[in-house]
């Protein structure tokens, strides 16, 4: 049976809720190399001029809308700025910048996590015409050596820096003054040696804030985001106000009926800003549907997710998207507390995933606890892209399957090309960036002789006889590995799988085996877990875990998937050593870089302490 049969046979418990999205309508042609270009048949539709237009239109439209709201400390009250109040703070920002002589060739870089003070600078930024250079938190904040914020300010080379608060960003402060002493600092609290925000938002705009509104279009750079860093430092990568367009007319040439004016959105986000799907995907999309955009200061990680329960029970968002952790976690969450999983679903239209493939087994729990509040099943869906591109693809259609990327957005043409036994994914369209911010060198390395950039990603089509179904992630090229067979792994579906396999036990892995007899694997094991097997947790772990791999290993197929051995790791994912993301998306390579004493354990003969022969 094929997949696509697969997907009609699989039983239908309940129905979905409508999802307002037009069908699949696609172009398909194939090269007799093999290579596939794929184009969506659906024209984009009208996107904004810049996201400081669409700032102007929507204070205009309704200025006393909440828009950004964020709890005051110790989760008290939500405050935040209305559109109006968020337009005109943004106009004194910019008109400081130009007071400055900020320009475009000149950039901000923000240190700090996402907060309302935050999105007013970017917002400014945006209007004057100066780039913003958002950079994750970590870098300043846990990193020992400050190595990739100094890195990442020798790419930009900024004017100005922003951070929340002067004491908590005093060594990073220091640090990047040793590097530029003319730097100027703005803070939220105006400490030592700090210009305050307030300063910025209180400036009277002039005529040259409009002349610089007036003159942003879609080749403007609008901010830097550096991506992750997973095969050396970050590198910075131009964000343009065509590439957001780019999306925003893209997602809403899919749309099958009209935005409801009289139902005003409301959004909780805590991936950080220094990504594109919330500091780009996110944020705009919240500020074109006129939605209020909730800020969470929880995250998907022991001891902060209860953040983001709390605020659950109060904010019911229409569209909830997350990383994979965050639903396995909210999953265990709404299992165990009948109020969360009734304030969740209250409005729930959609929900998505990115970043990583969801896991079959967190789908199906988050379906049984849908149709027991609701009756119906909610649409999962997903966006596929990179820091370079934006969204790309989209599962833009009600689907059974997860670990599908969906099919390319309007305006976007995908080329896959043979590599191997996989099609390599390329792409081609106003999403994608012109290249990295000075450095010639990987901006020509990472397109092709057509102009298409390399994502280093691959992808099949779920039923090559019907396209039309949608195309699946199958994994990185450069994260799969060959045994020592020359059996080629393939680490991104294998992993996902796994996962699967050990839930809810398992809360996230890493597969090792490149030129080795057999495959195994590393397992962070899951906190809300292990409190429930005994007085000898963790012997009733590994006992567990090895029934569950066994079991998986029987149906699995050849050596390429099976695992031989594996170990549990107690210490969990350091963000420092770039082992996780601050979104809570695992470096497969980083951390068996880190943990190489344990690679070596496993496959030591015999095989050293921990180890557990499946």
């Amino acid at each position: 049976m094929s997949p696509a049969d697969d997907q009609a046979a699989a039983p239908t418990l309940a129905p979905f809720k409508p999802l307002p999205q037009k069908a699949p309508d696609l172009s398909v042609e194939k090269t007799p190399d093999g290579t596939y270009y794929v184009r969506s048949n659906h024209p984009p539709a009208d996107g904004p001029r810049s996201i400081a237009h669409l700032l102007a239109e929507r204070a205009a439209e309704h200025p006393d809308r909440p828009y950004i709201l964020q709890r005051e400390p110790g989760h008290g009250p939500w405050r935040g700025v209305t559109y109006g109040e968020a337009k005109r703070a943004a106009d004194g920002i910019a008109q400081w910048l130009l007071d400055q002589g900020l320009t475009g060739a000149d950039s901000v870089m923000v240190l700090s996590a996402n907060s309302v003070e935050h999105a007013l600078m970017m917002l400014g930024c945006y209007t004057a015409g100066v780039p913003i250079a958002p950079i994750s938190p970590a870098y300043s904040l846990i990193s020992t050596d400050h190595a990739k914020l100094k890195h990442c300010f020798a790419t930009v080379r900024p004017k100005a820096v922003f951070a929340q608060d002067s004491a908590m960003f005093a060594r990073a402060f220091e640090t990047l003054k040793s590097l530029d002493p003319t730097l100027r600092f703005i803070t939220v609290d105006g400490g030592a040696g700090t210009t305050p925000l307030s300063e910025l938002t209180a400036t009277e705009p002039t005529a040259a804030v409009e002349a610089a509104r007036e003159a942003l279009n879609h080749g403007t750079v609008a901010k830097y985001l550096f991506t992750s860093g997973s095969t050396g430092m970050p590198k910075g990568v131009p964000q343009t106000h065509g590439m957001f367009a780019g999306v925003i007319a893209g997602t809403e040439g899919l749309r099958d009926e009209p935005a409801d004016p009289d139902v005003v959105p409301q959004s909780l986000e805590w991936m950080p800003w220094s990504h594109i799907s919330a500091g780009n995907i996110s944020f705009n999309g919240a500020m074109w549907a006129g939605a209020t955009l909730h800020l969470d200061e929880g995250k998907p990680i022991p001891g902060q997710f209860e953040t983001t329960i709390k605020n659950l029970y109060e904010v019911s968002p229409m569209v909830f998207g997350s990383a994979p952790v965050a639903f396995g976690m909210l999953v265990e969450a709404m299992e165990r507390d009948p109020a969360l999983r009734k304030s969740f679903f209250k409005n729930l239209r959609s929900m998505g995933y990115g970043g990583a493939t969801l896991s079959t087994d967190v789908s199906e729990r988050l379906q049984r606890l849908a149709v027991a509040e609701t009756g119906h099943r909610i649409p999962l869906t997903t966006m596929y892209g990179a820091t370079e591109t934006q969204g790309v693809t989209v599962v833009h259609w009600i689907t059974e399957l997860v670990g599908l990327i969906g099919l390319p957005l309007p305006g976007i043409t995908l080329k896959l090309v043979p590599n191997g036994s996989k099609l390599e994914v390329r792409v081609k369209g106003p999403t994608v960036t012109t290249g990295y911010h000075n450095d010639p060198e990987k901006t020509a390395a990472a397109f092709d002789e057509e102009g298409f950039y390399k994502l280093g990603d691959a992808c099949r089509f779920l039923d090559p006889e019907r396209p039309e179904l949608g195309l699946v992630f199958d994994g990185r090229v450069t994260e799969d590995f060959k045994l020592d067979s020359g059996t080629w792994v393939s680490v991104g579906t294998l992993r996902p799988e796994l996962v699967a396999a050990c839930s809810p036990y398992a809360f996230d892995m890493v597969i090792a085996g490149q030129d080795k007899p057999f495959a195994s694997a590393l397992i962070w094991p899951s906190p809300a877990a292990l409190p429930t097997l005994g007085e000898n947790p963790l012997a009733k772990l590994n006992e567990v875990l090895k029934e569950r791999i066994a079991d998986f290993n029987k149906t699995s197929g050849g050596s390429s998937r099976r695992i031989a051995r594996f170990a549990v790791m107690l210490e969990p994912p350091s963000i420092d050593a770039g082992e996780i993301t601050d979104k809570g998306y695992v470096n497969q390579r980083a951390t068996l870089e880190n943990r190489k004493a344990l690679v070596d354990a496993i496959y030591a003969n015999p095989p050293g302490p921990g180890v557990v022969v499946v």
